[in-house]
């Protein structure tokens, strides 16, 4: 009997010996999974958020001060993945002050977009610091009617912590083995490089009729310097420029209510993404012009990925979005179709100056 159990305890360590050797073995090819998408796949997919209406730089530099008010302020944070492994988290930070210029109806507007992102085992980070400036040019003395063109560029940087990667290295013959080197032949676990944009829009009411009713589209290039993407010196890996086709309208339905759609198509390289979807907002208070809150629900979807339900709430001078996405995609099954909480908070607000954008017959807005 003791030598039948002493079998079965050495089979059990044997069994779970085996189960902690093939857990390395995938947590290696991962490894080497994301080491391939970070340095070459991600020159194909950018950063994304479902509230992309809430991060107007990051879509396109031109869609900077095309607001009602001379100051914004927004922030968006994203955690997702959590059901399936650890969770991404993405934060973004954009700032955007409008001013008039010249003699006429122009105007130009300044800001700041930092990105901030963590993924993985190894926390792969990335931090974007990118100043912006628009110039909004009027077509019509008689309407809002404005074509843009906006810059953004700045610097970017990447960094992995190294203590927390396993590679096929970290086998001796017997186990894991952290002590052993990684074997991977890139010298500095961080790296920097300068980023560049530069888009286009246009930006108009619609008809001559309610001032509340308008629209705009415009397009944007991303990268246009095609900086180096990658933690090794050789081969030069370059992050693919990035084509974004941008349009939204809004239009009143009664004095309490309006409607508004956006939508973005995205393309770099082979990959390619479209997400779009609606918004139903209704007022309240005595003011319709100026009311107490509005209330917004509706629904995006980022074709064959996810349908993403949102509400949002204004309270003058700040909003509160929420949203979750409901993973469509071949992952929802591994995801049970839960994929990422999204929040942001926006504050607009007017400066109390003589040239307010305020007191502007015409202004950039949406």
């Amino acid at each position: 009997m003791r030598k039948g159990n002493k079998m079965k305890k050495l089979t059990s360590k044997y069994h779970e010996f085996k189960q902690q050797i093939a857990r390395r073995i995938v947590y290696s090819i991962l490894l080497v999974l994301i080491i391939a998408v970070t340095s070459v796949k991600v020159a194909a997919q950018d950063i994304h958020f479902s509230q992309f209406f809430e991060a107007p730089l990051l879509r396109n530099p031109s869609l900077a001060g095309i607001f009602t008010g001379d100051i914004r302020v927004q922030g968006v944070y994203r955690n997702q993945w959590g059901s399936v492994t650890i969770p991404y988290k993405t934060g973004s930070f954009n700032f955007e002050y409008k001013k008039p210029i010249g003699r006429g109806d122009d105007f130009i507007t300044t800001g700041l977009q930092l990105l901030y992102d963590k993924a993985g085992t190894t926390n792969f980070t990335t931090t974007n610091v990118l100043p912006a400036l628009n110039y909004h040019k009027s077509l019509s003395d008689q309407k809002t009617k404005y074509l843009s063109l906006g810059f953004m560029g700045g610097i970017v940087q990447r960094r992995i912590d190294r203590s927390k990667m396993t590679t096929n290295n970290h086998y001796d013959g017997n186990g894991f083995n952290p002590g052993l080197a990684d074997g991977e032949s890139f010298v500095n676990a961080n790296y920097s490089y300068a980023d560049g944009s530069v888009g286009m829009s246009f930006n108009s009411a619609i008809g001559d009729g309610k001032a509340g009713d308008n629209y705009f589209f415009g397009v944007a290039y991303h990268h246009f310097n095609r900086p180096k993407n990658t933690f090794y010196t050789s081969p030069a890996i370059e992050l693919s420029p990035k084509w974004v086709i941008s349009s939204g309208v809004r239009f009143d339905l009664n004095e309490t209510s309006y409607f508004t759609l956006q939508a973005d198509h995205n393309i770099q390289g082979p990959y390619r993404e479209t997400v779009g979807g609606a918004l139903y907002s209704y007022k309240i208070g005595n003011d319709y012009d100026n009311p107490d809150y509005t209330v917004h629900f509706g629904a995006f979807l980022r074709w064959k990925d996810a349908f993403i339900p949102v509400v949002k709430l204004d309270y003058n001078p700040f909003s509160v979005a929420l949203s979750y996405d409901v993973n469509v995609s071949e992952l929802k099954t591994a995801s049970q179709g839960k994929g990422g909480m999204e929040l942001s908070v926006t504050y607009r607000g007017f400066f109390d100056r003589n040239n307010s954008s305020r007191n502007a017959v015409l202004c950039p807005k949406f």
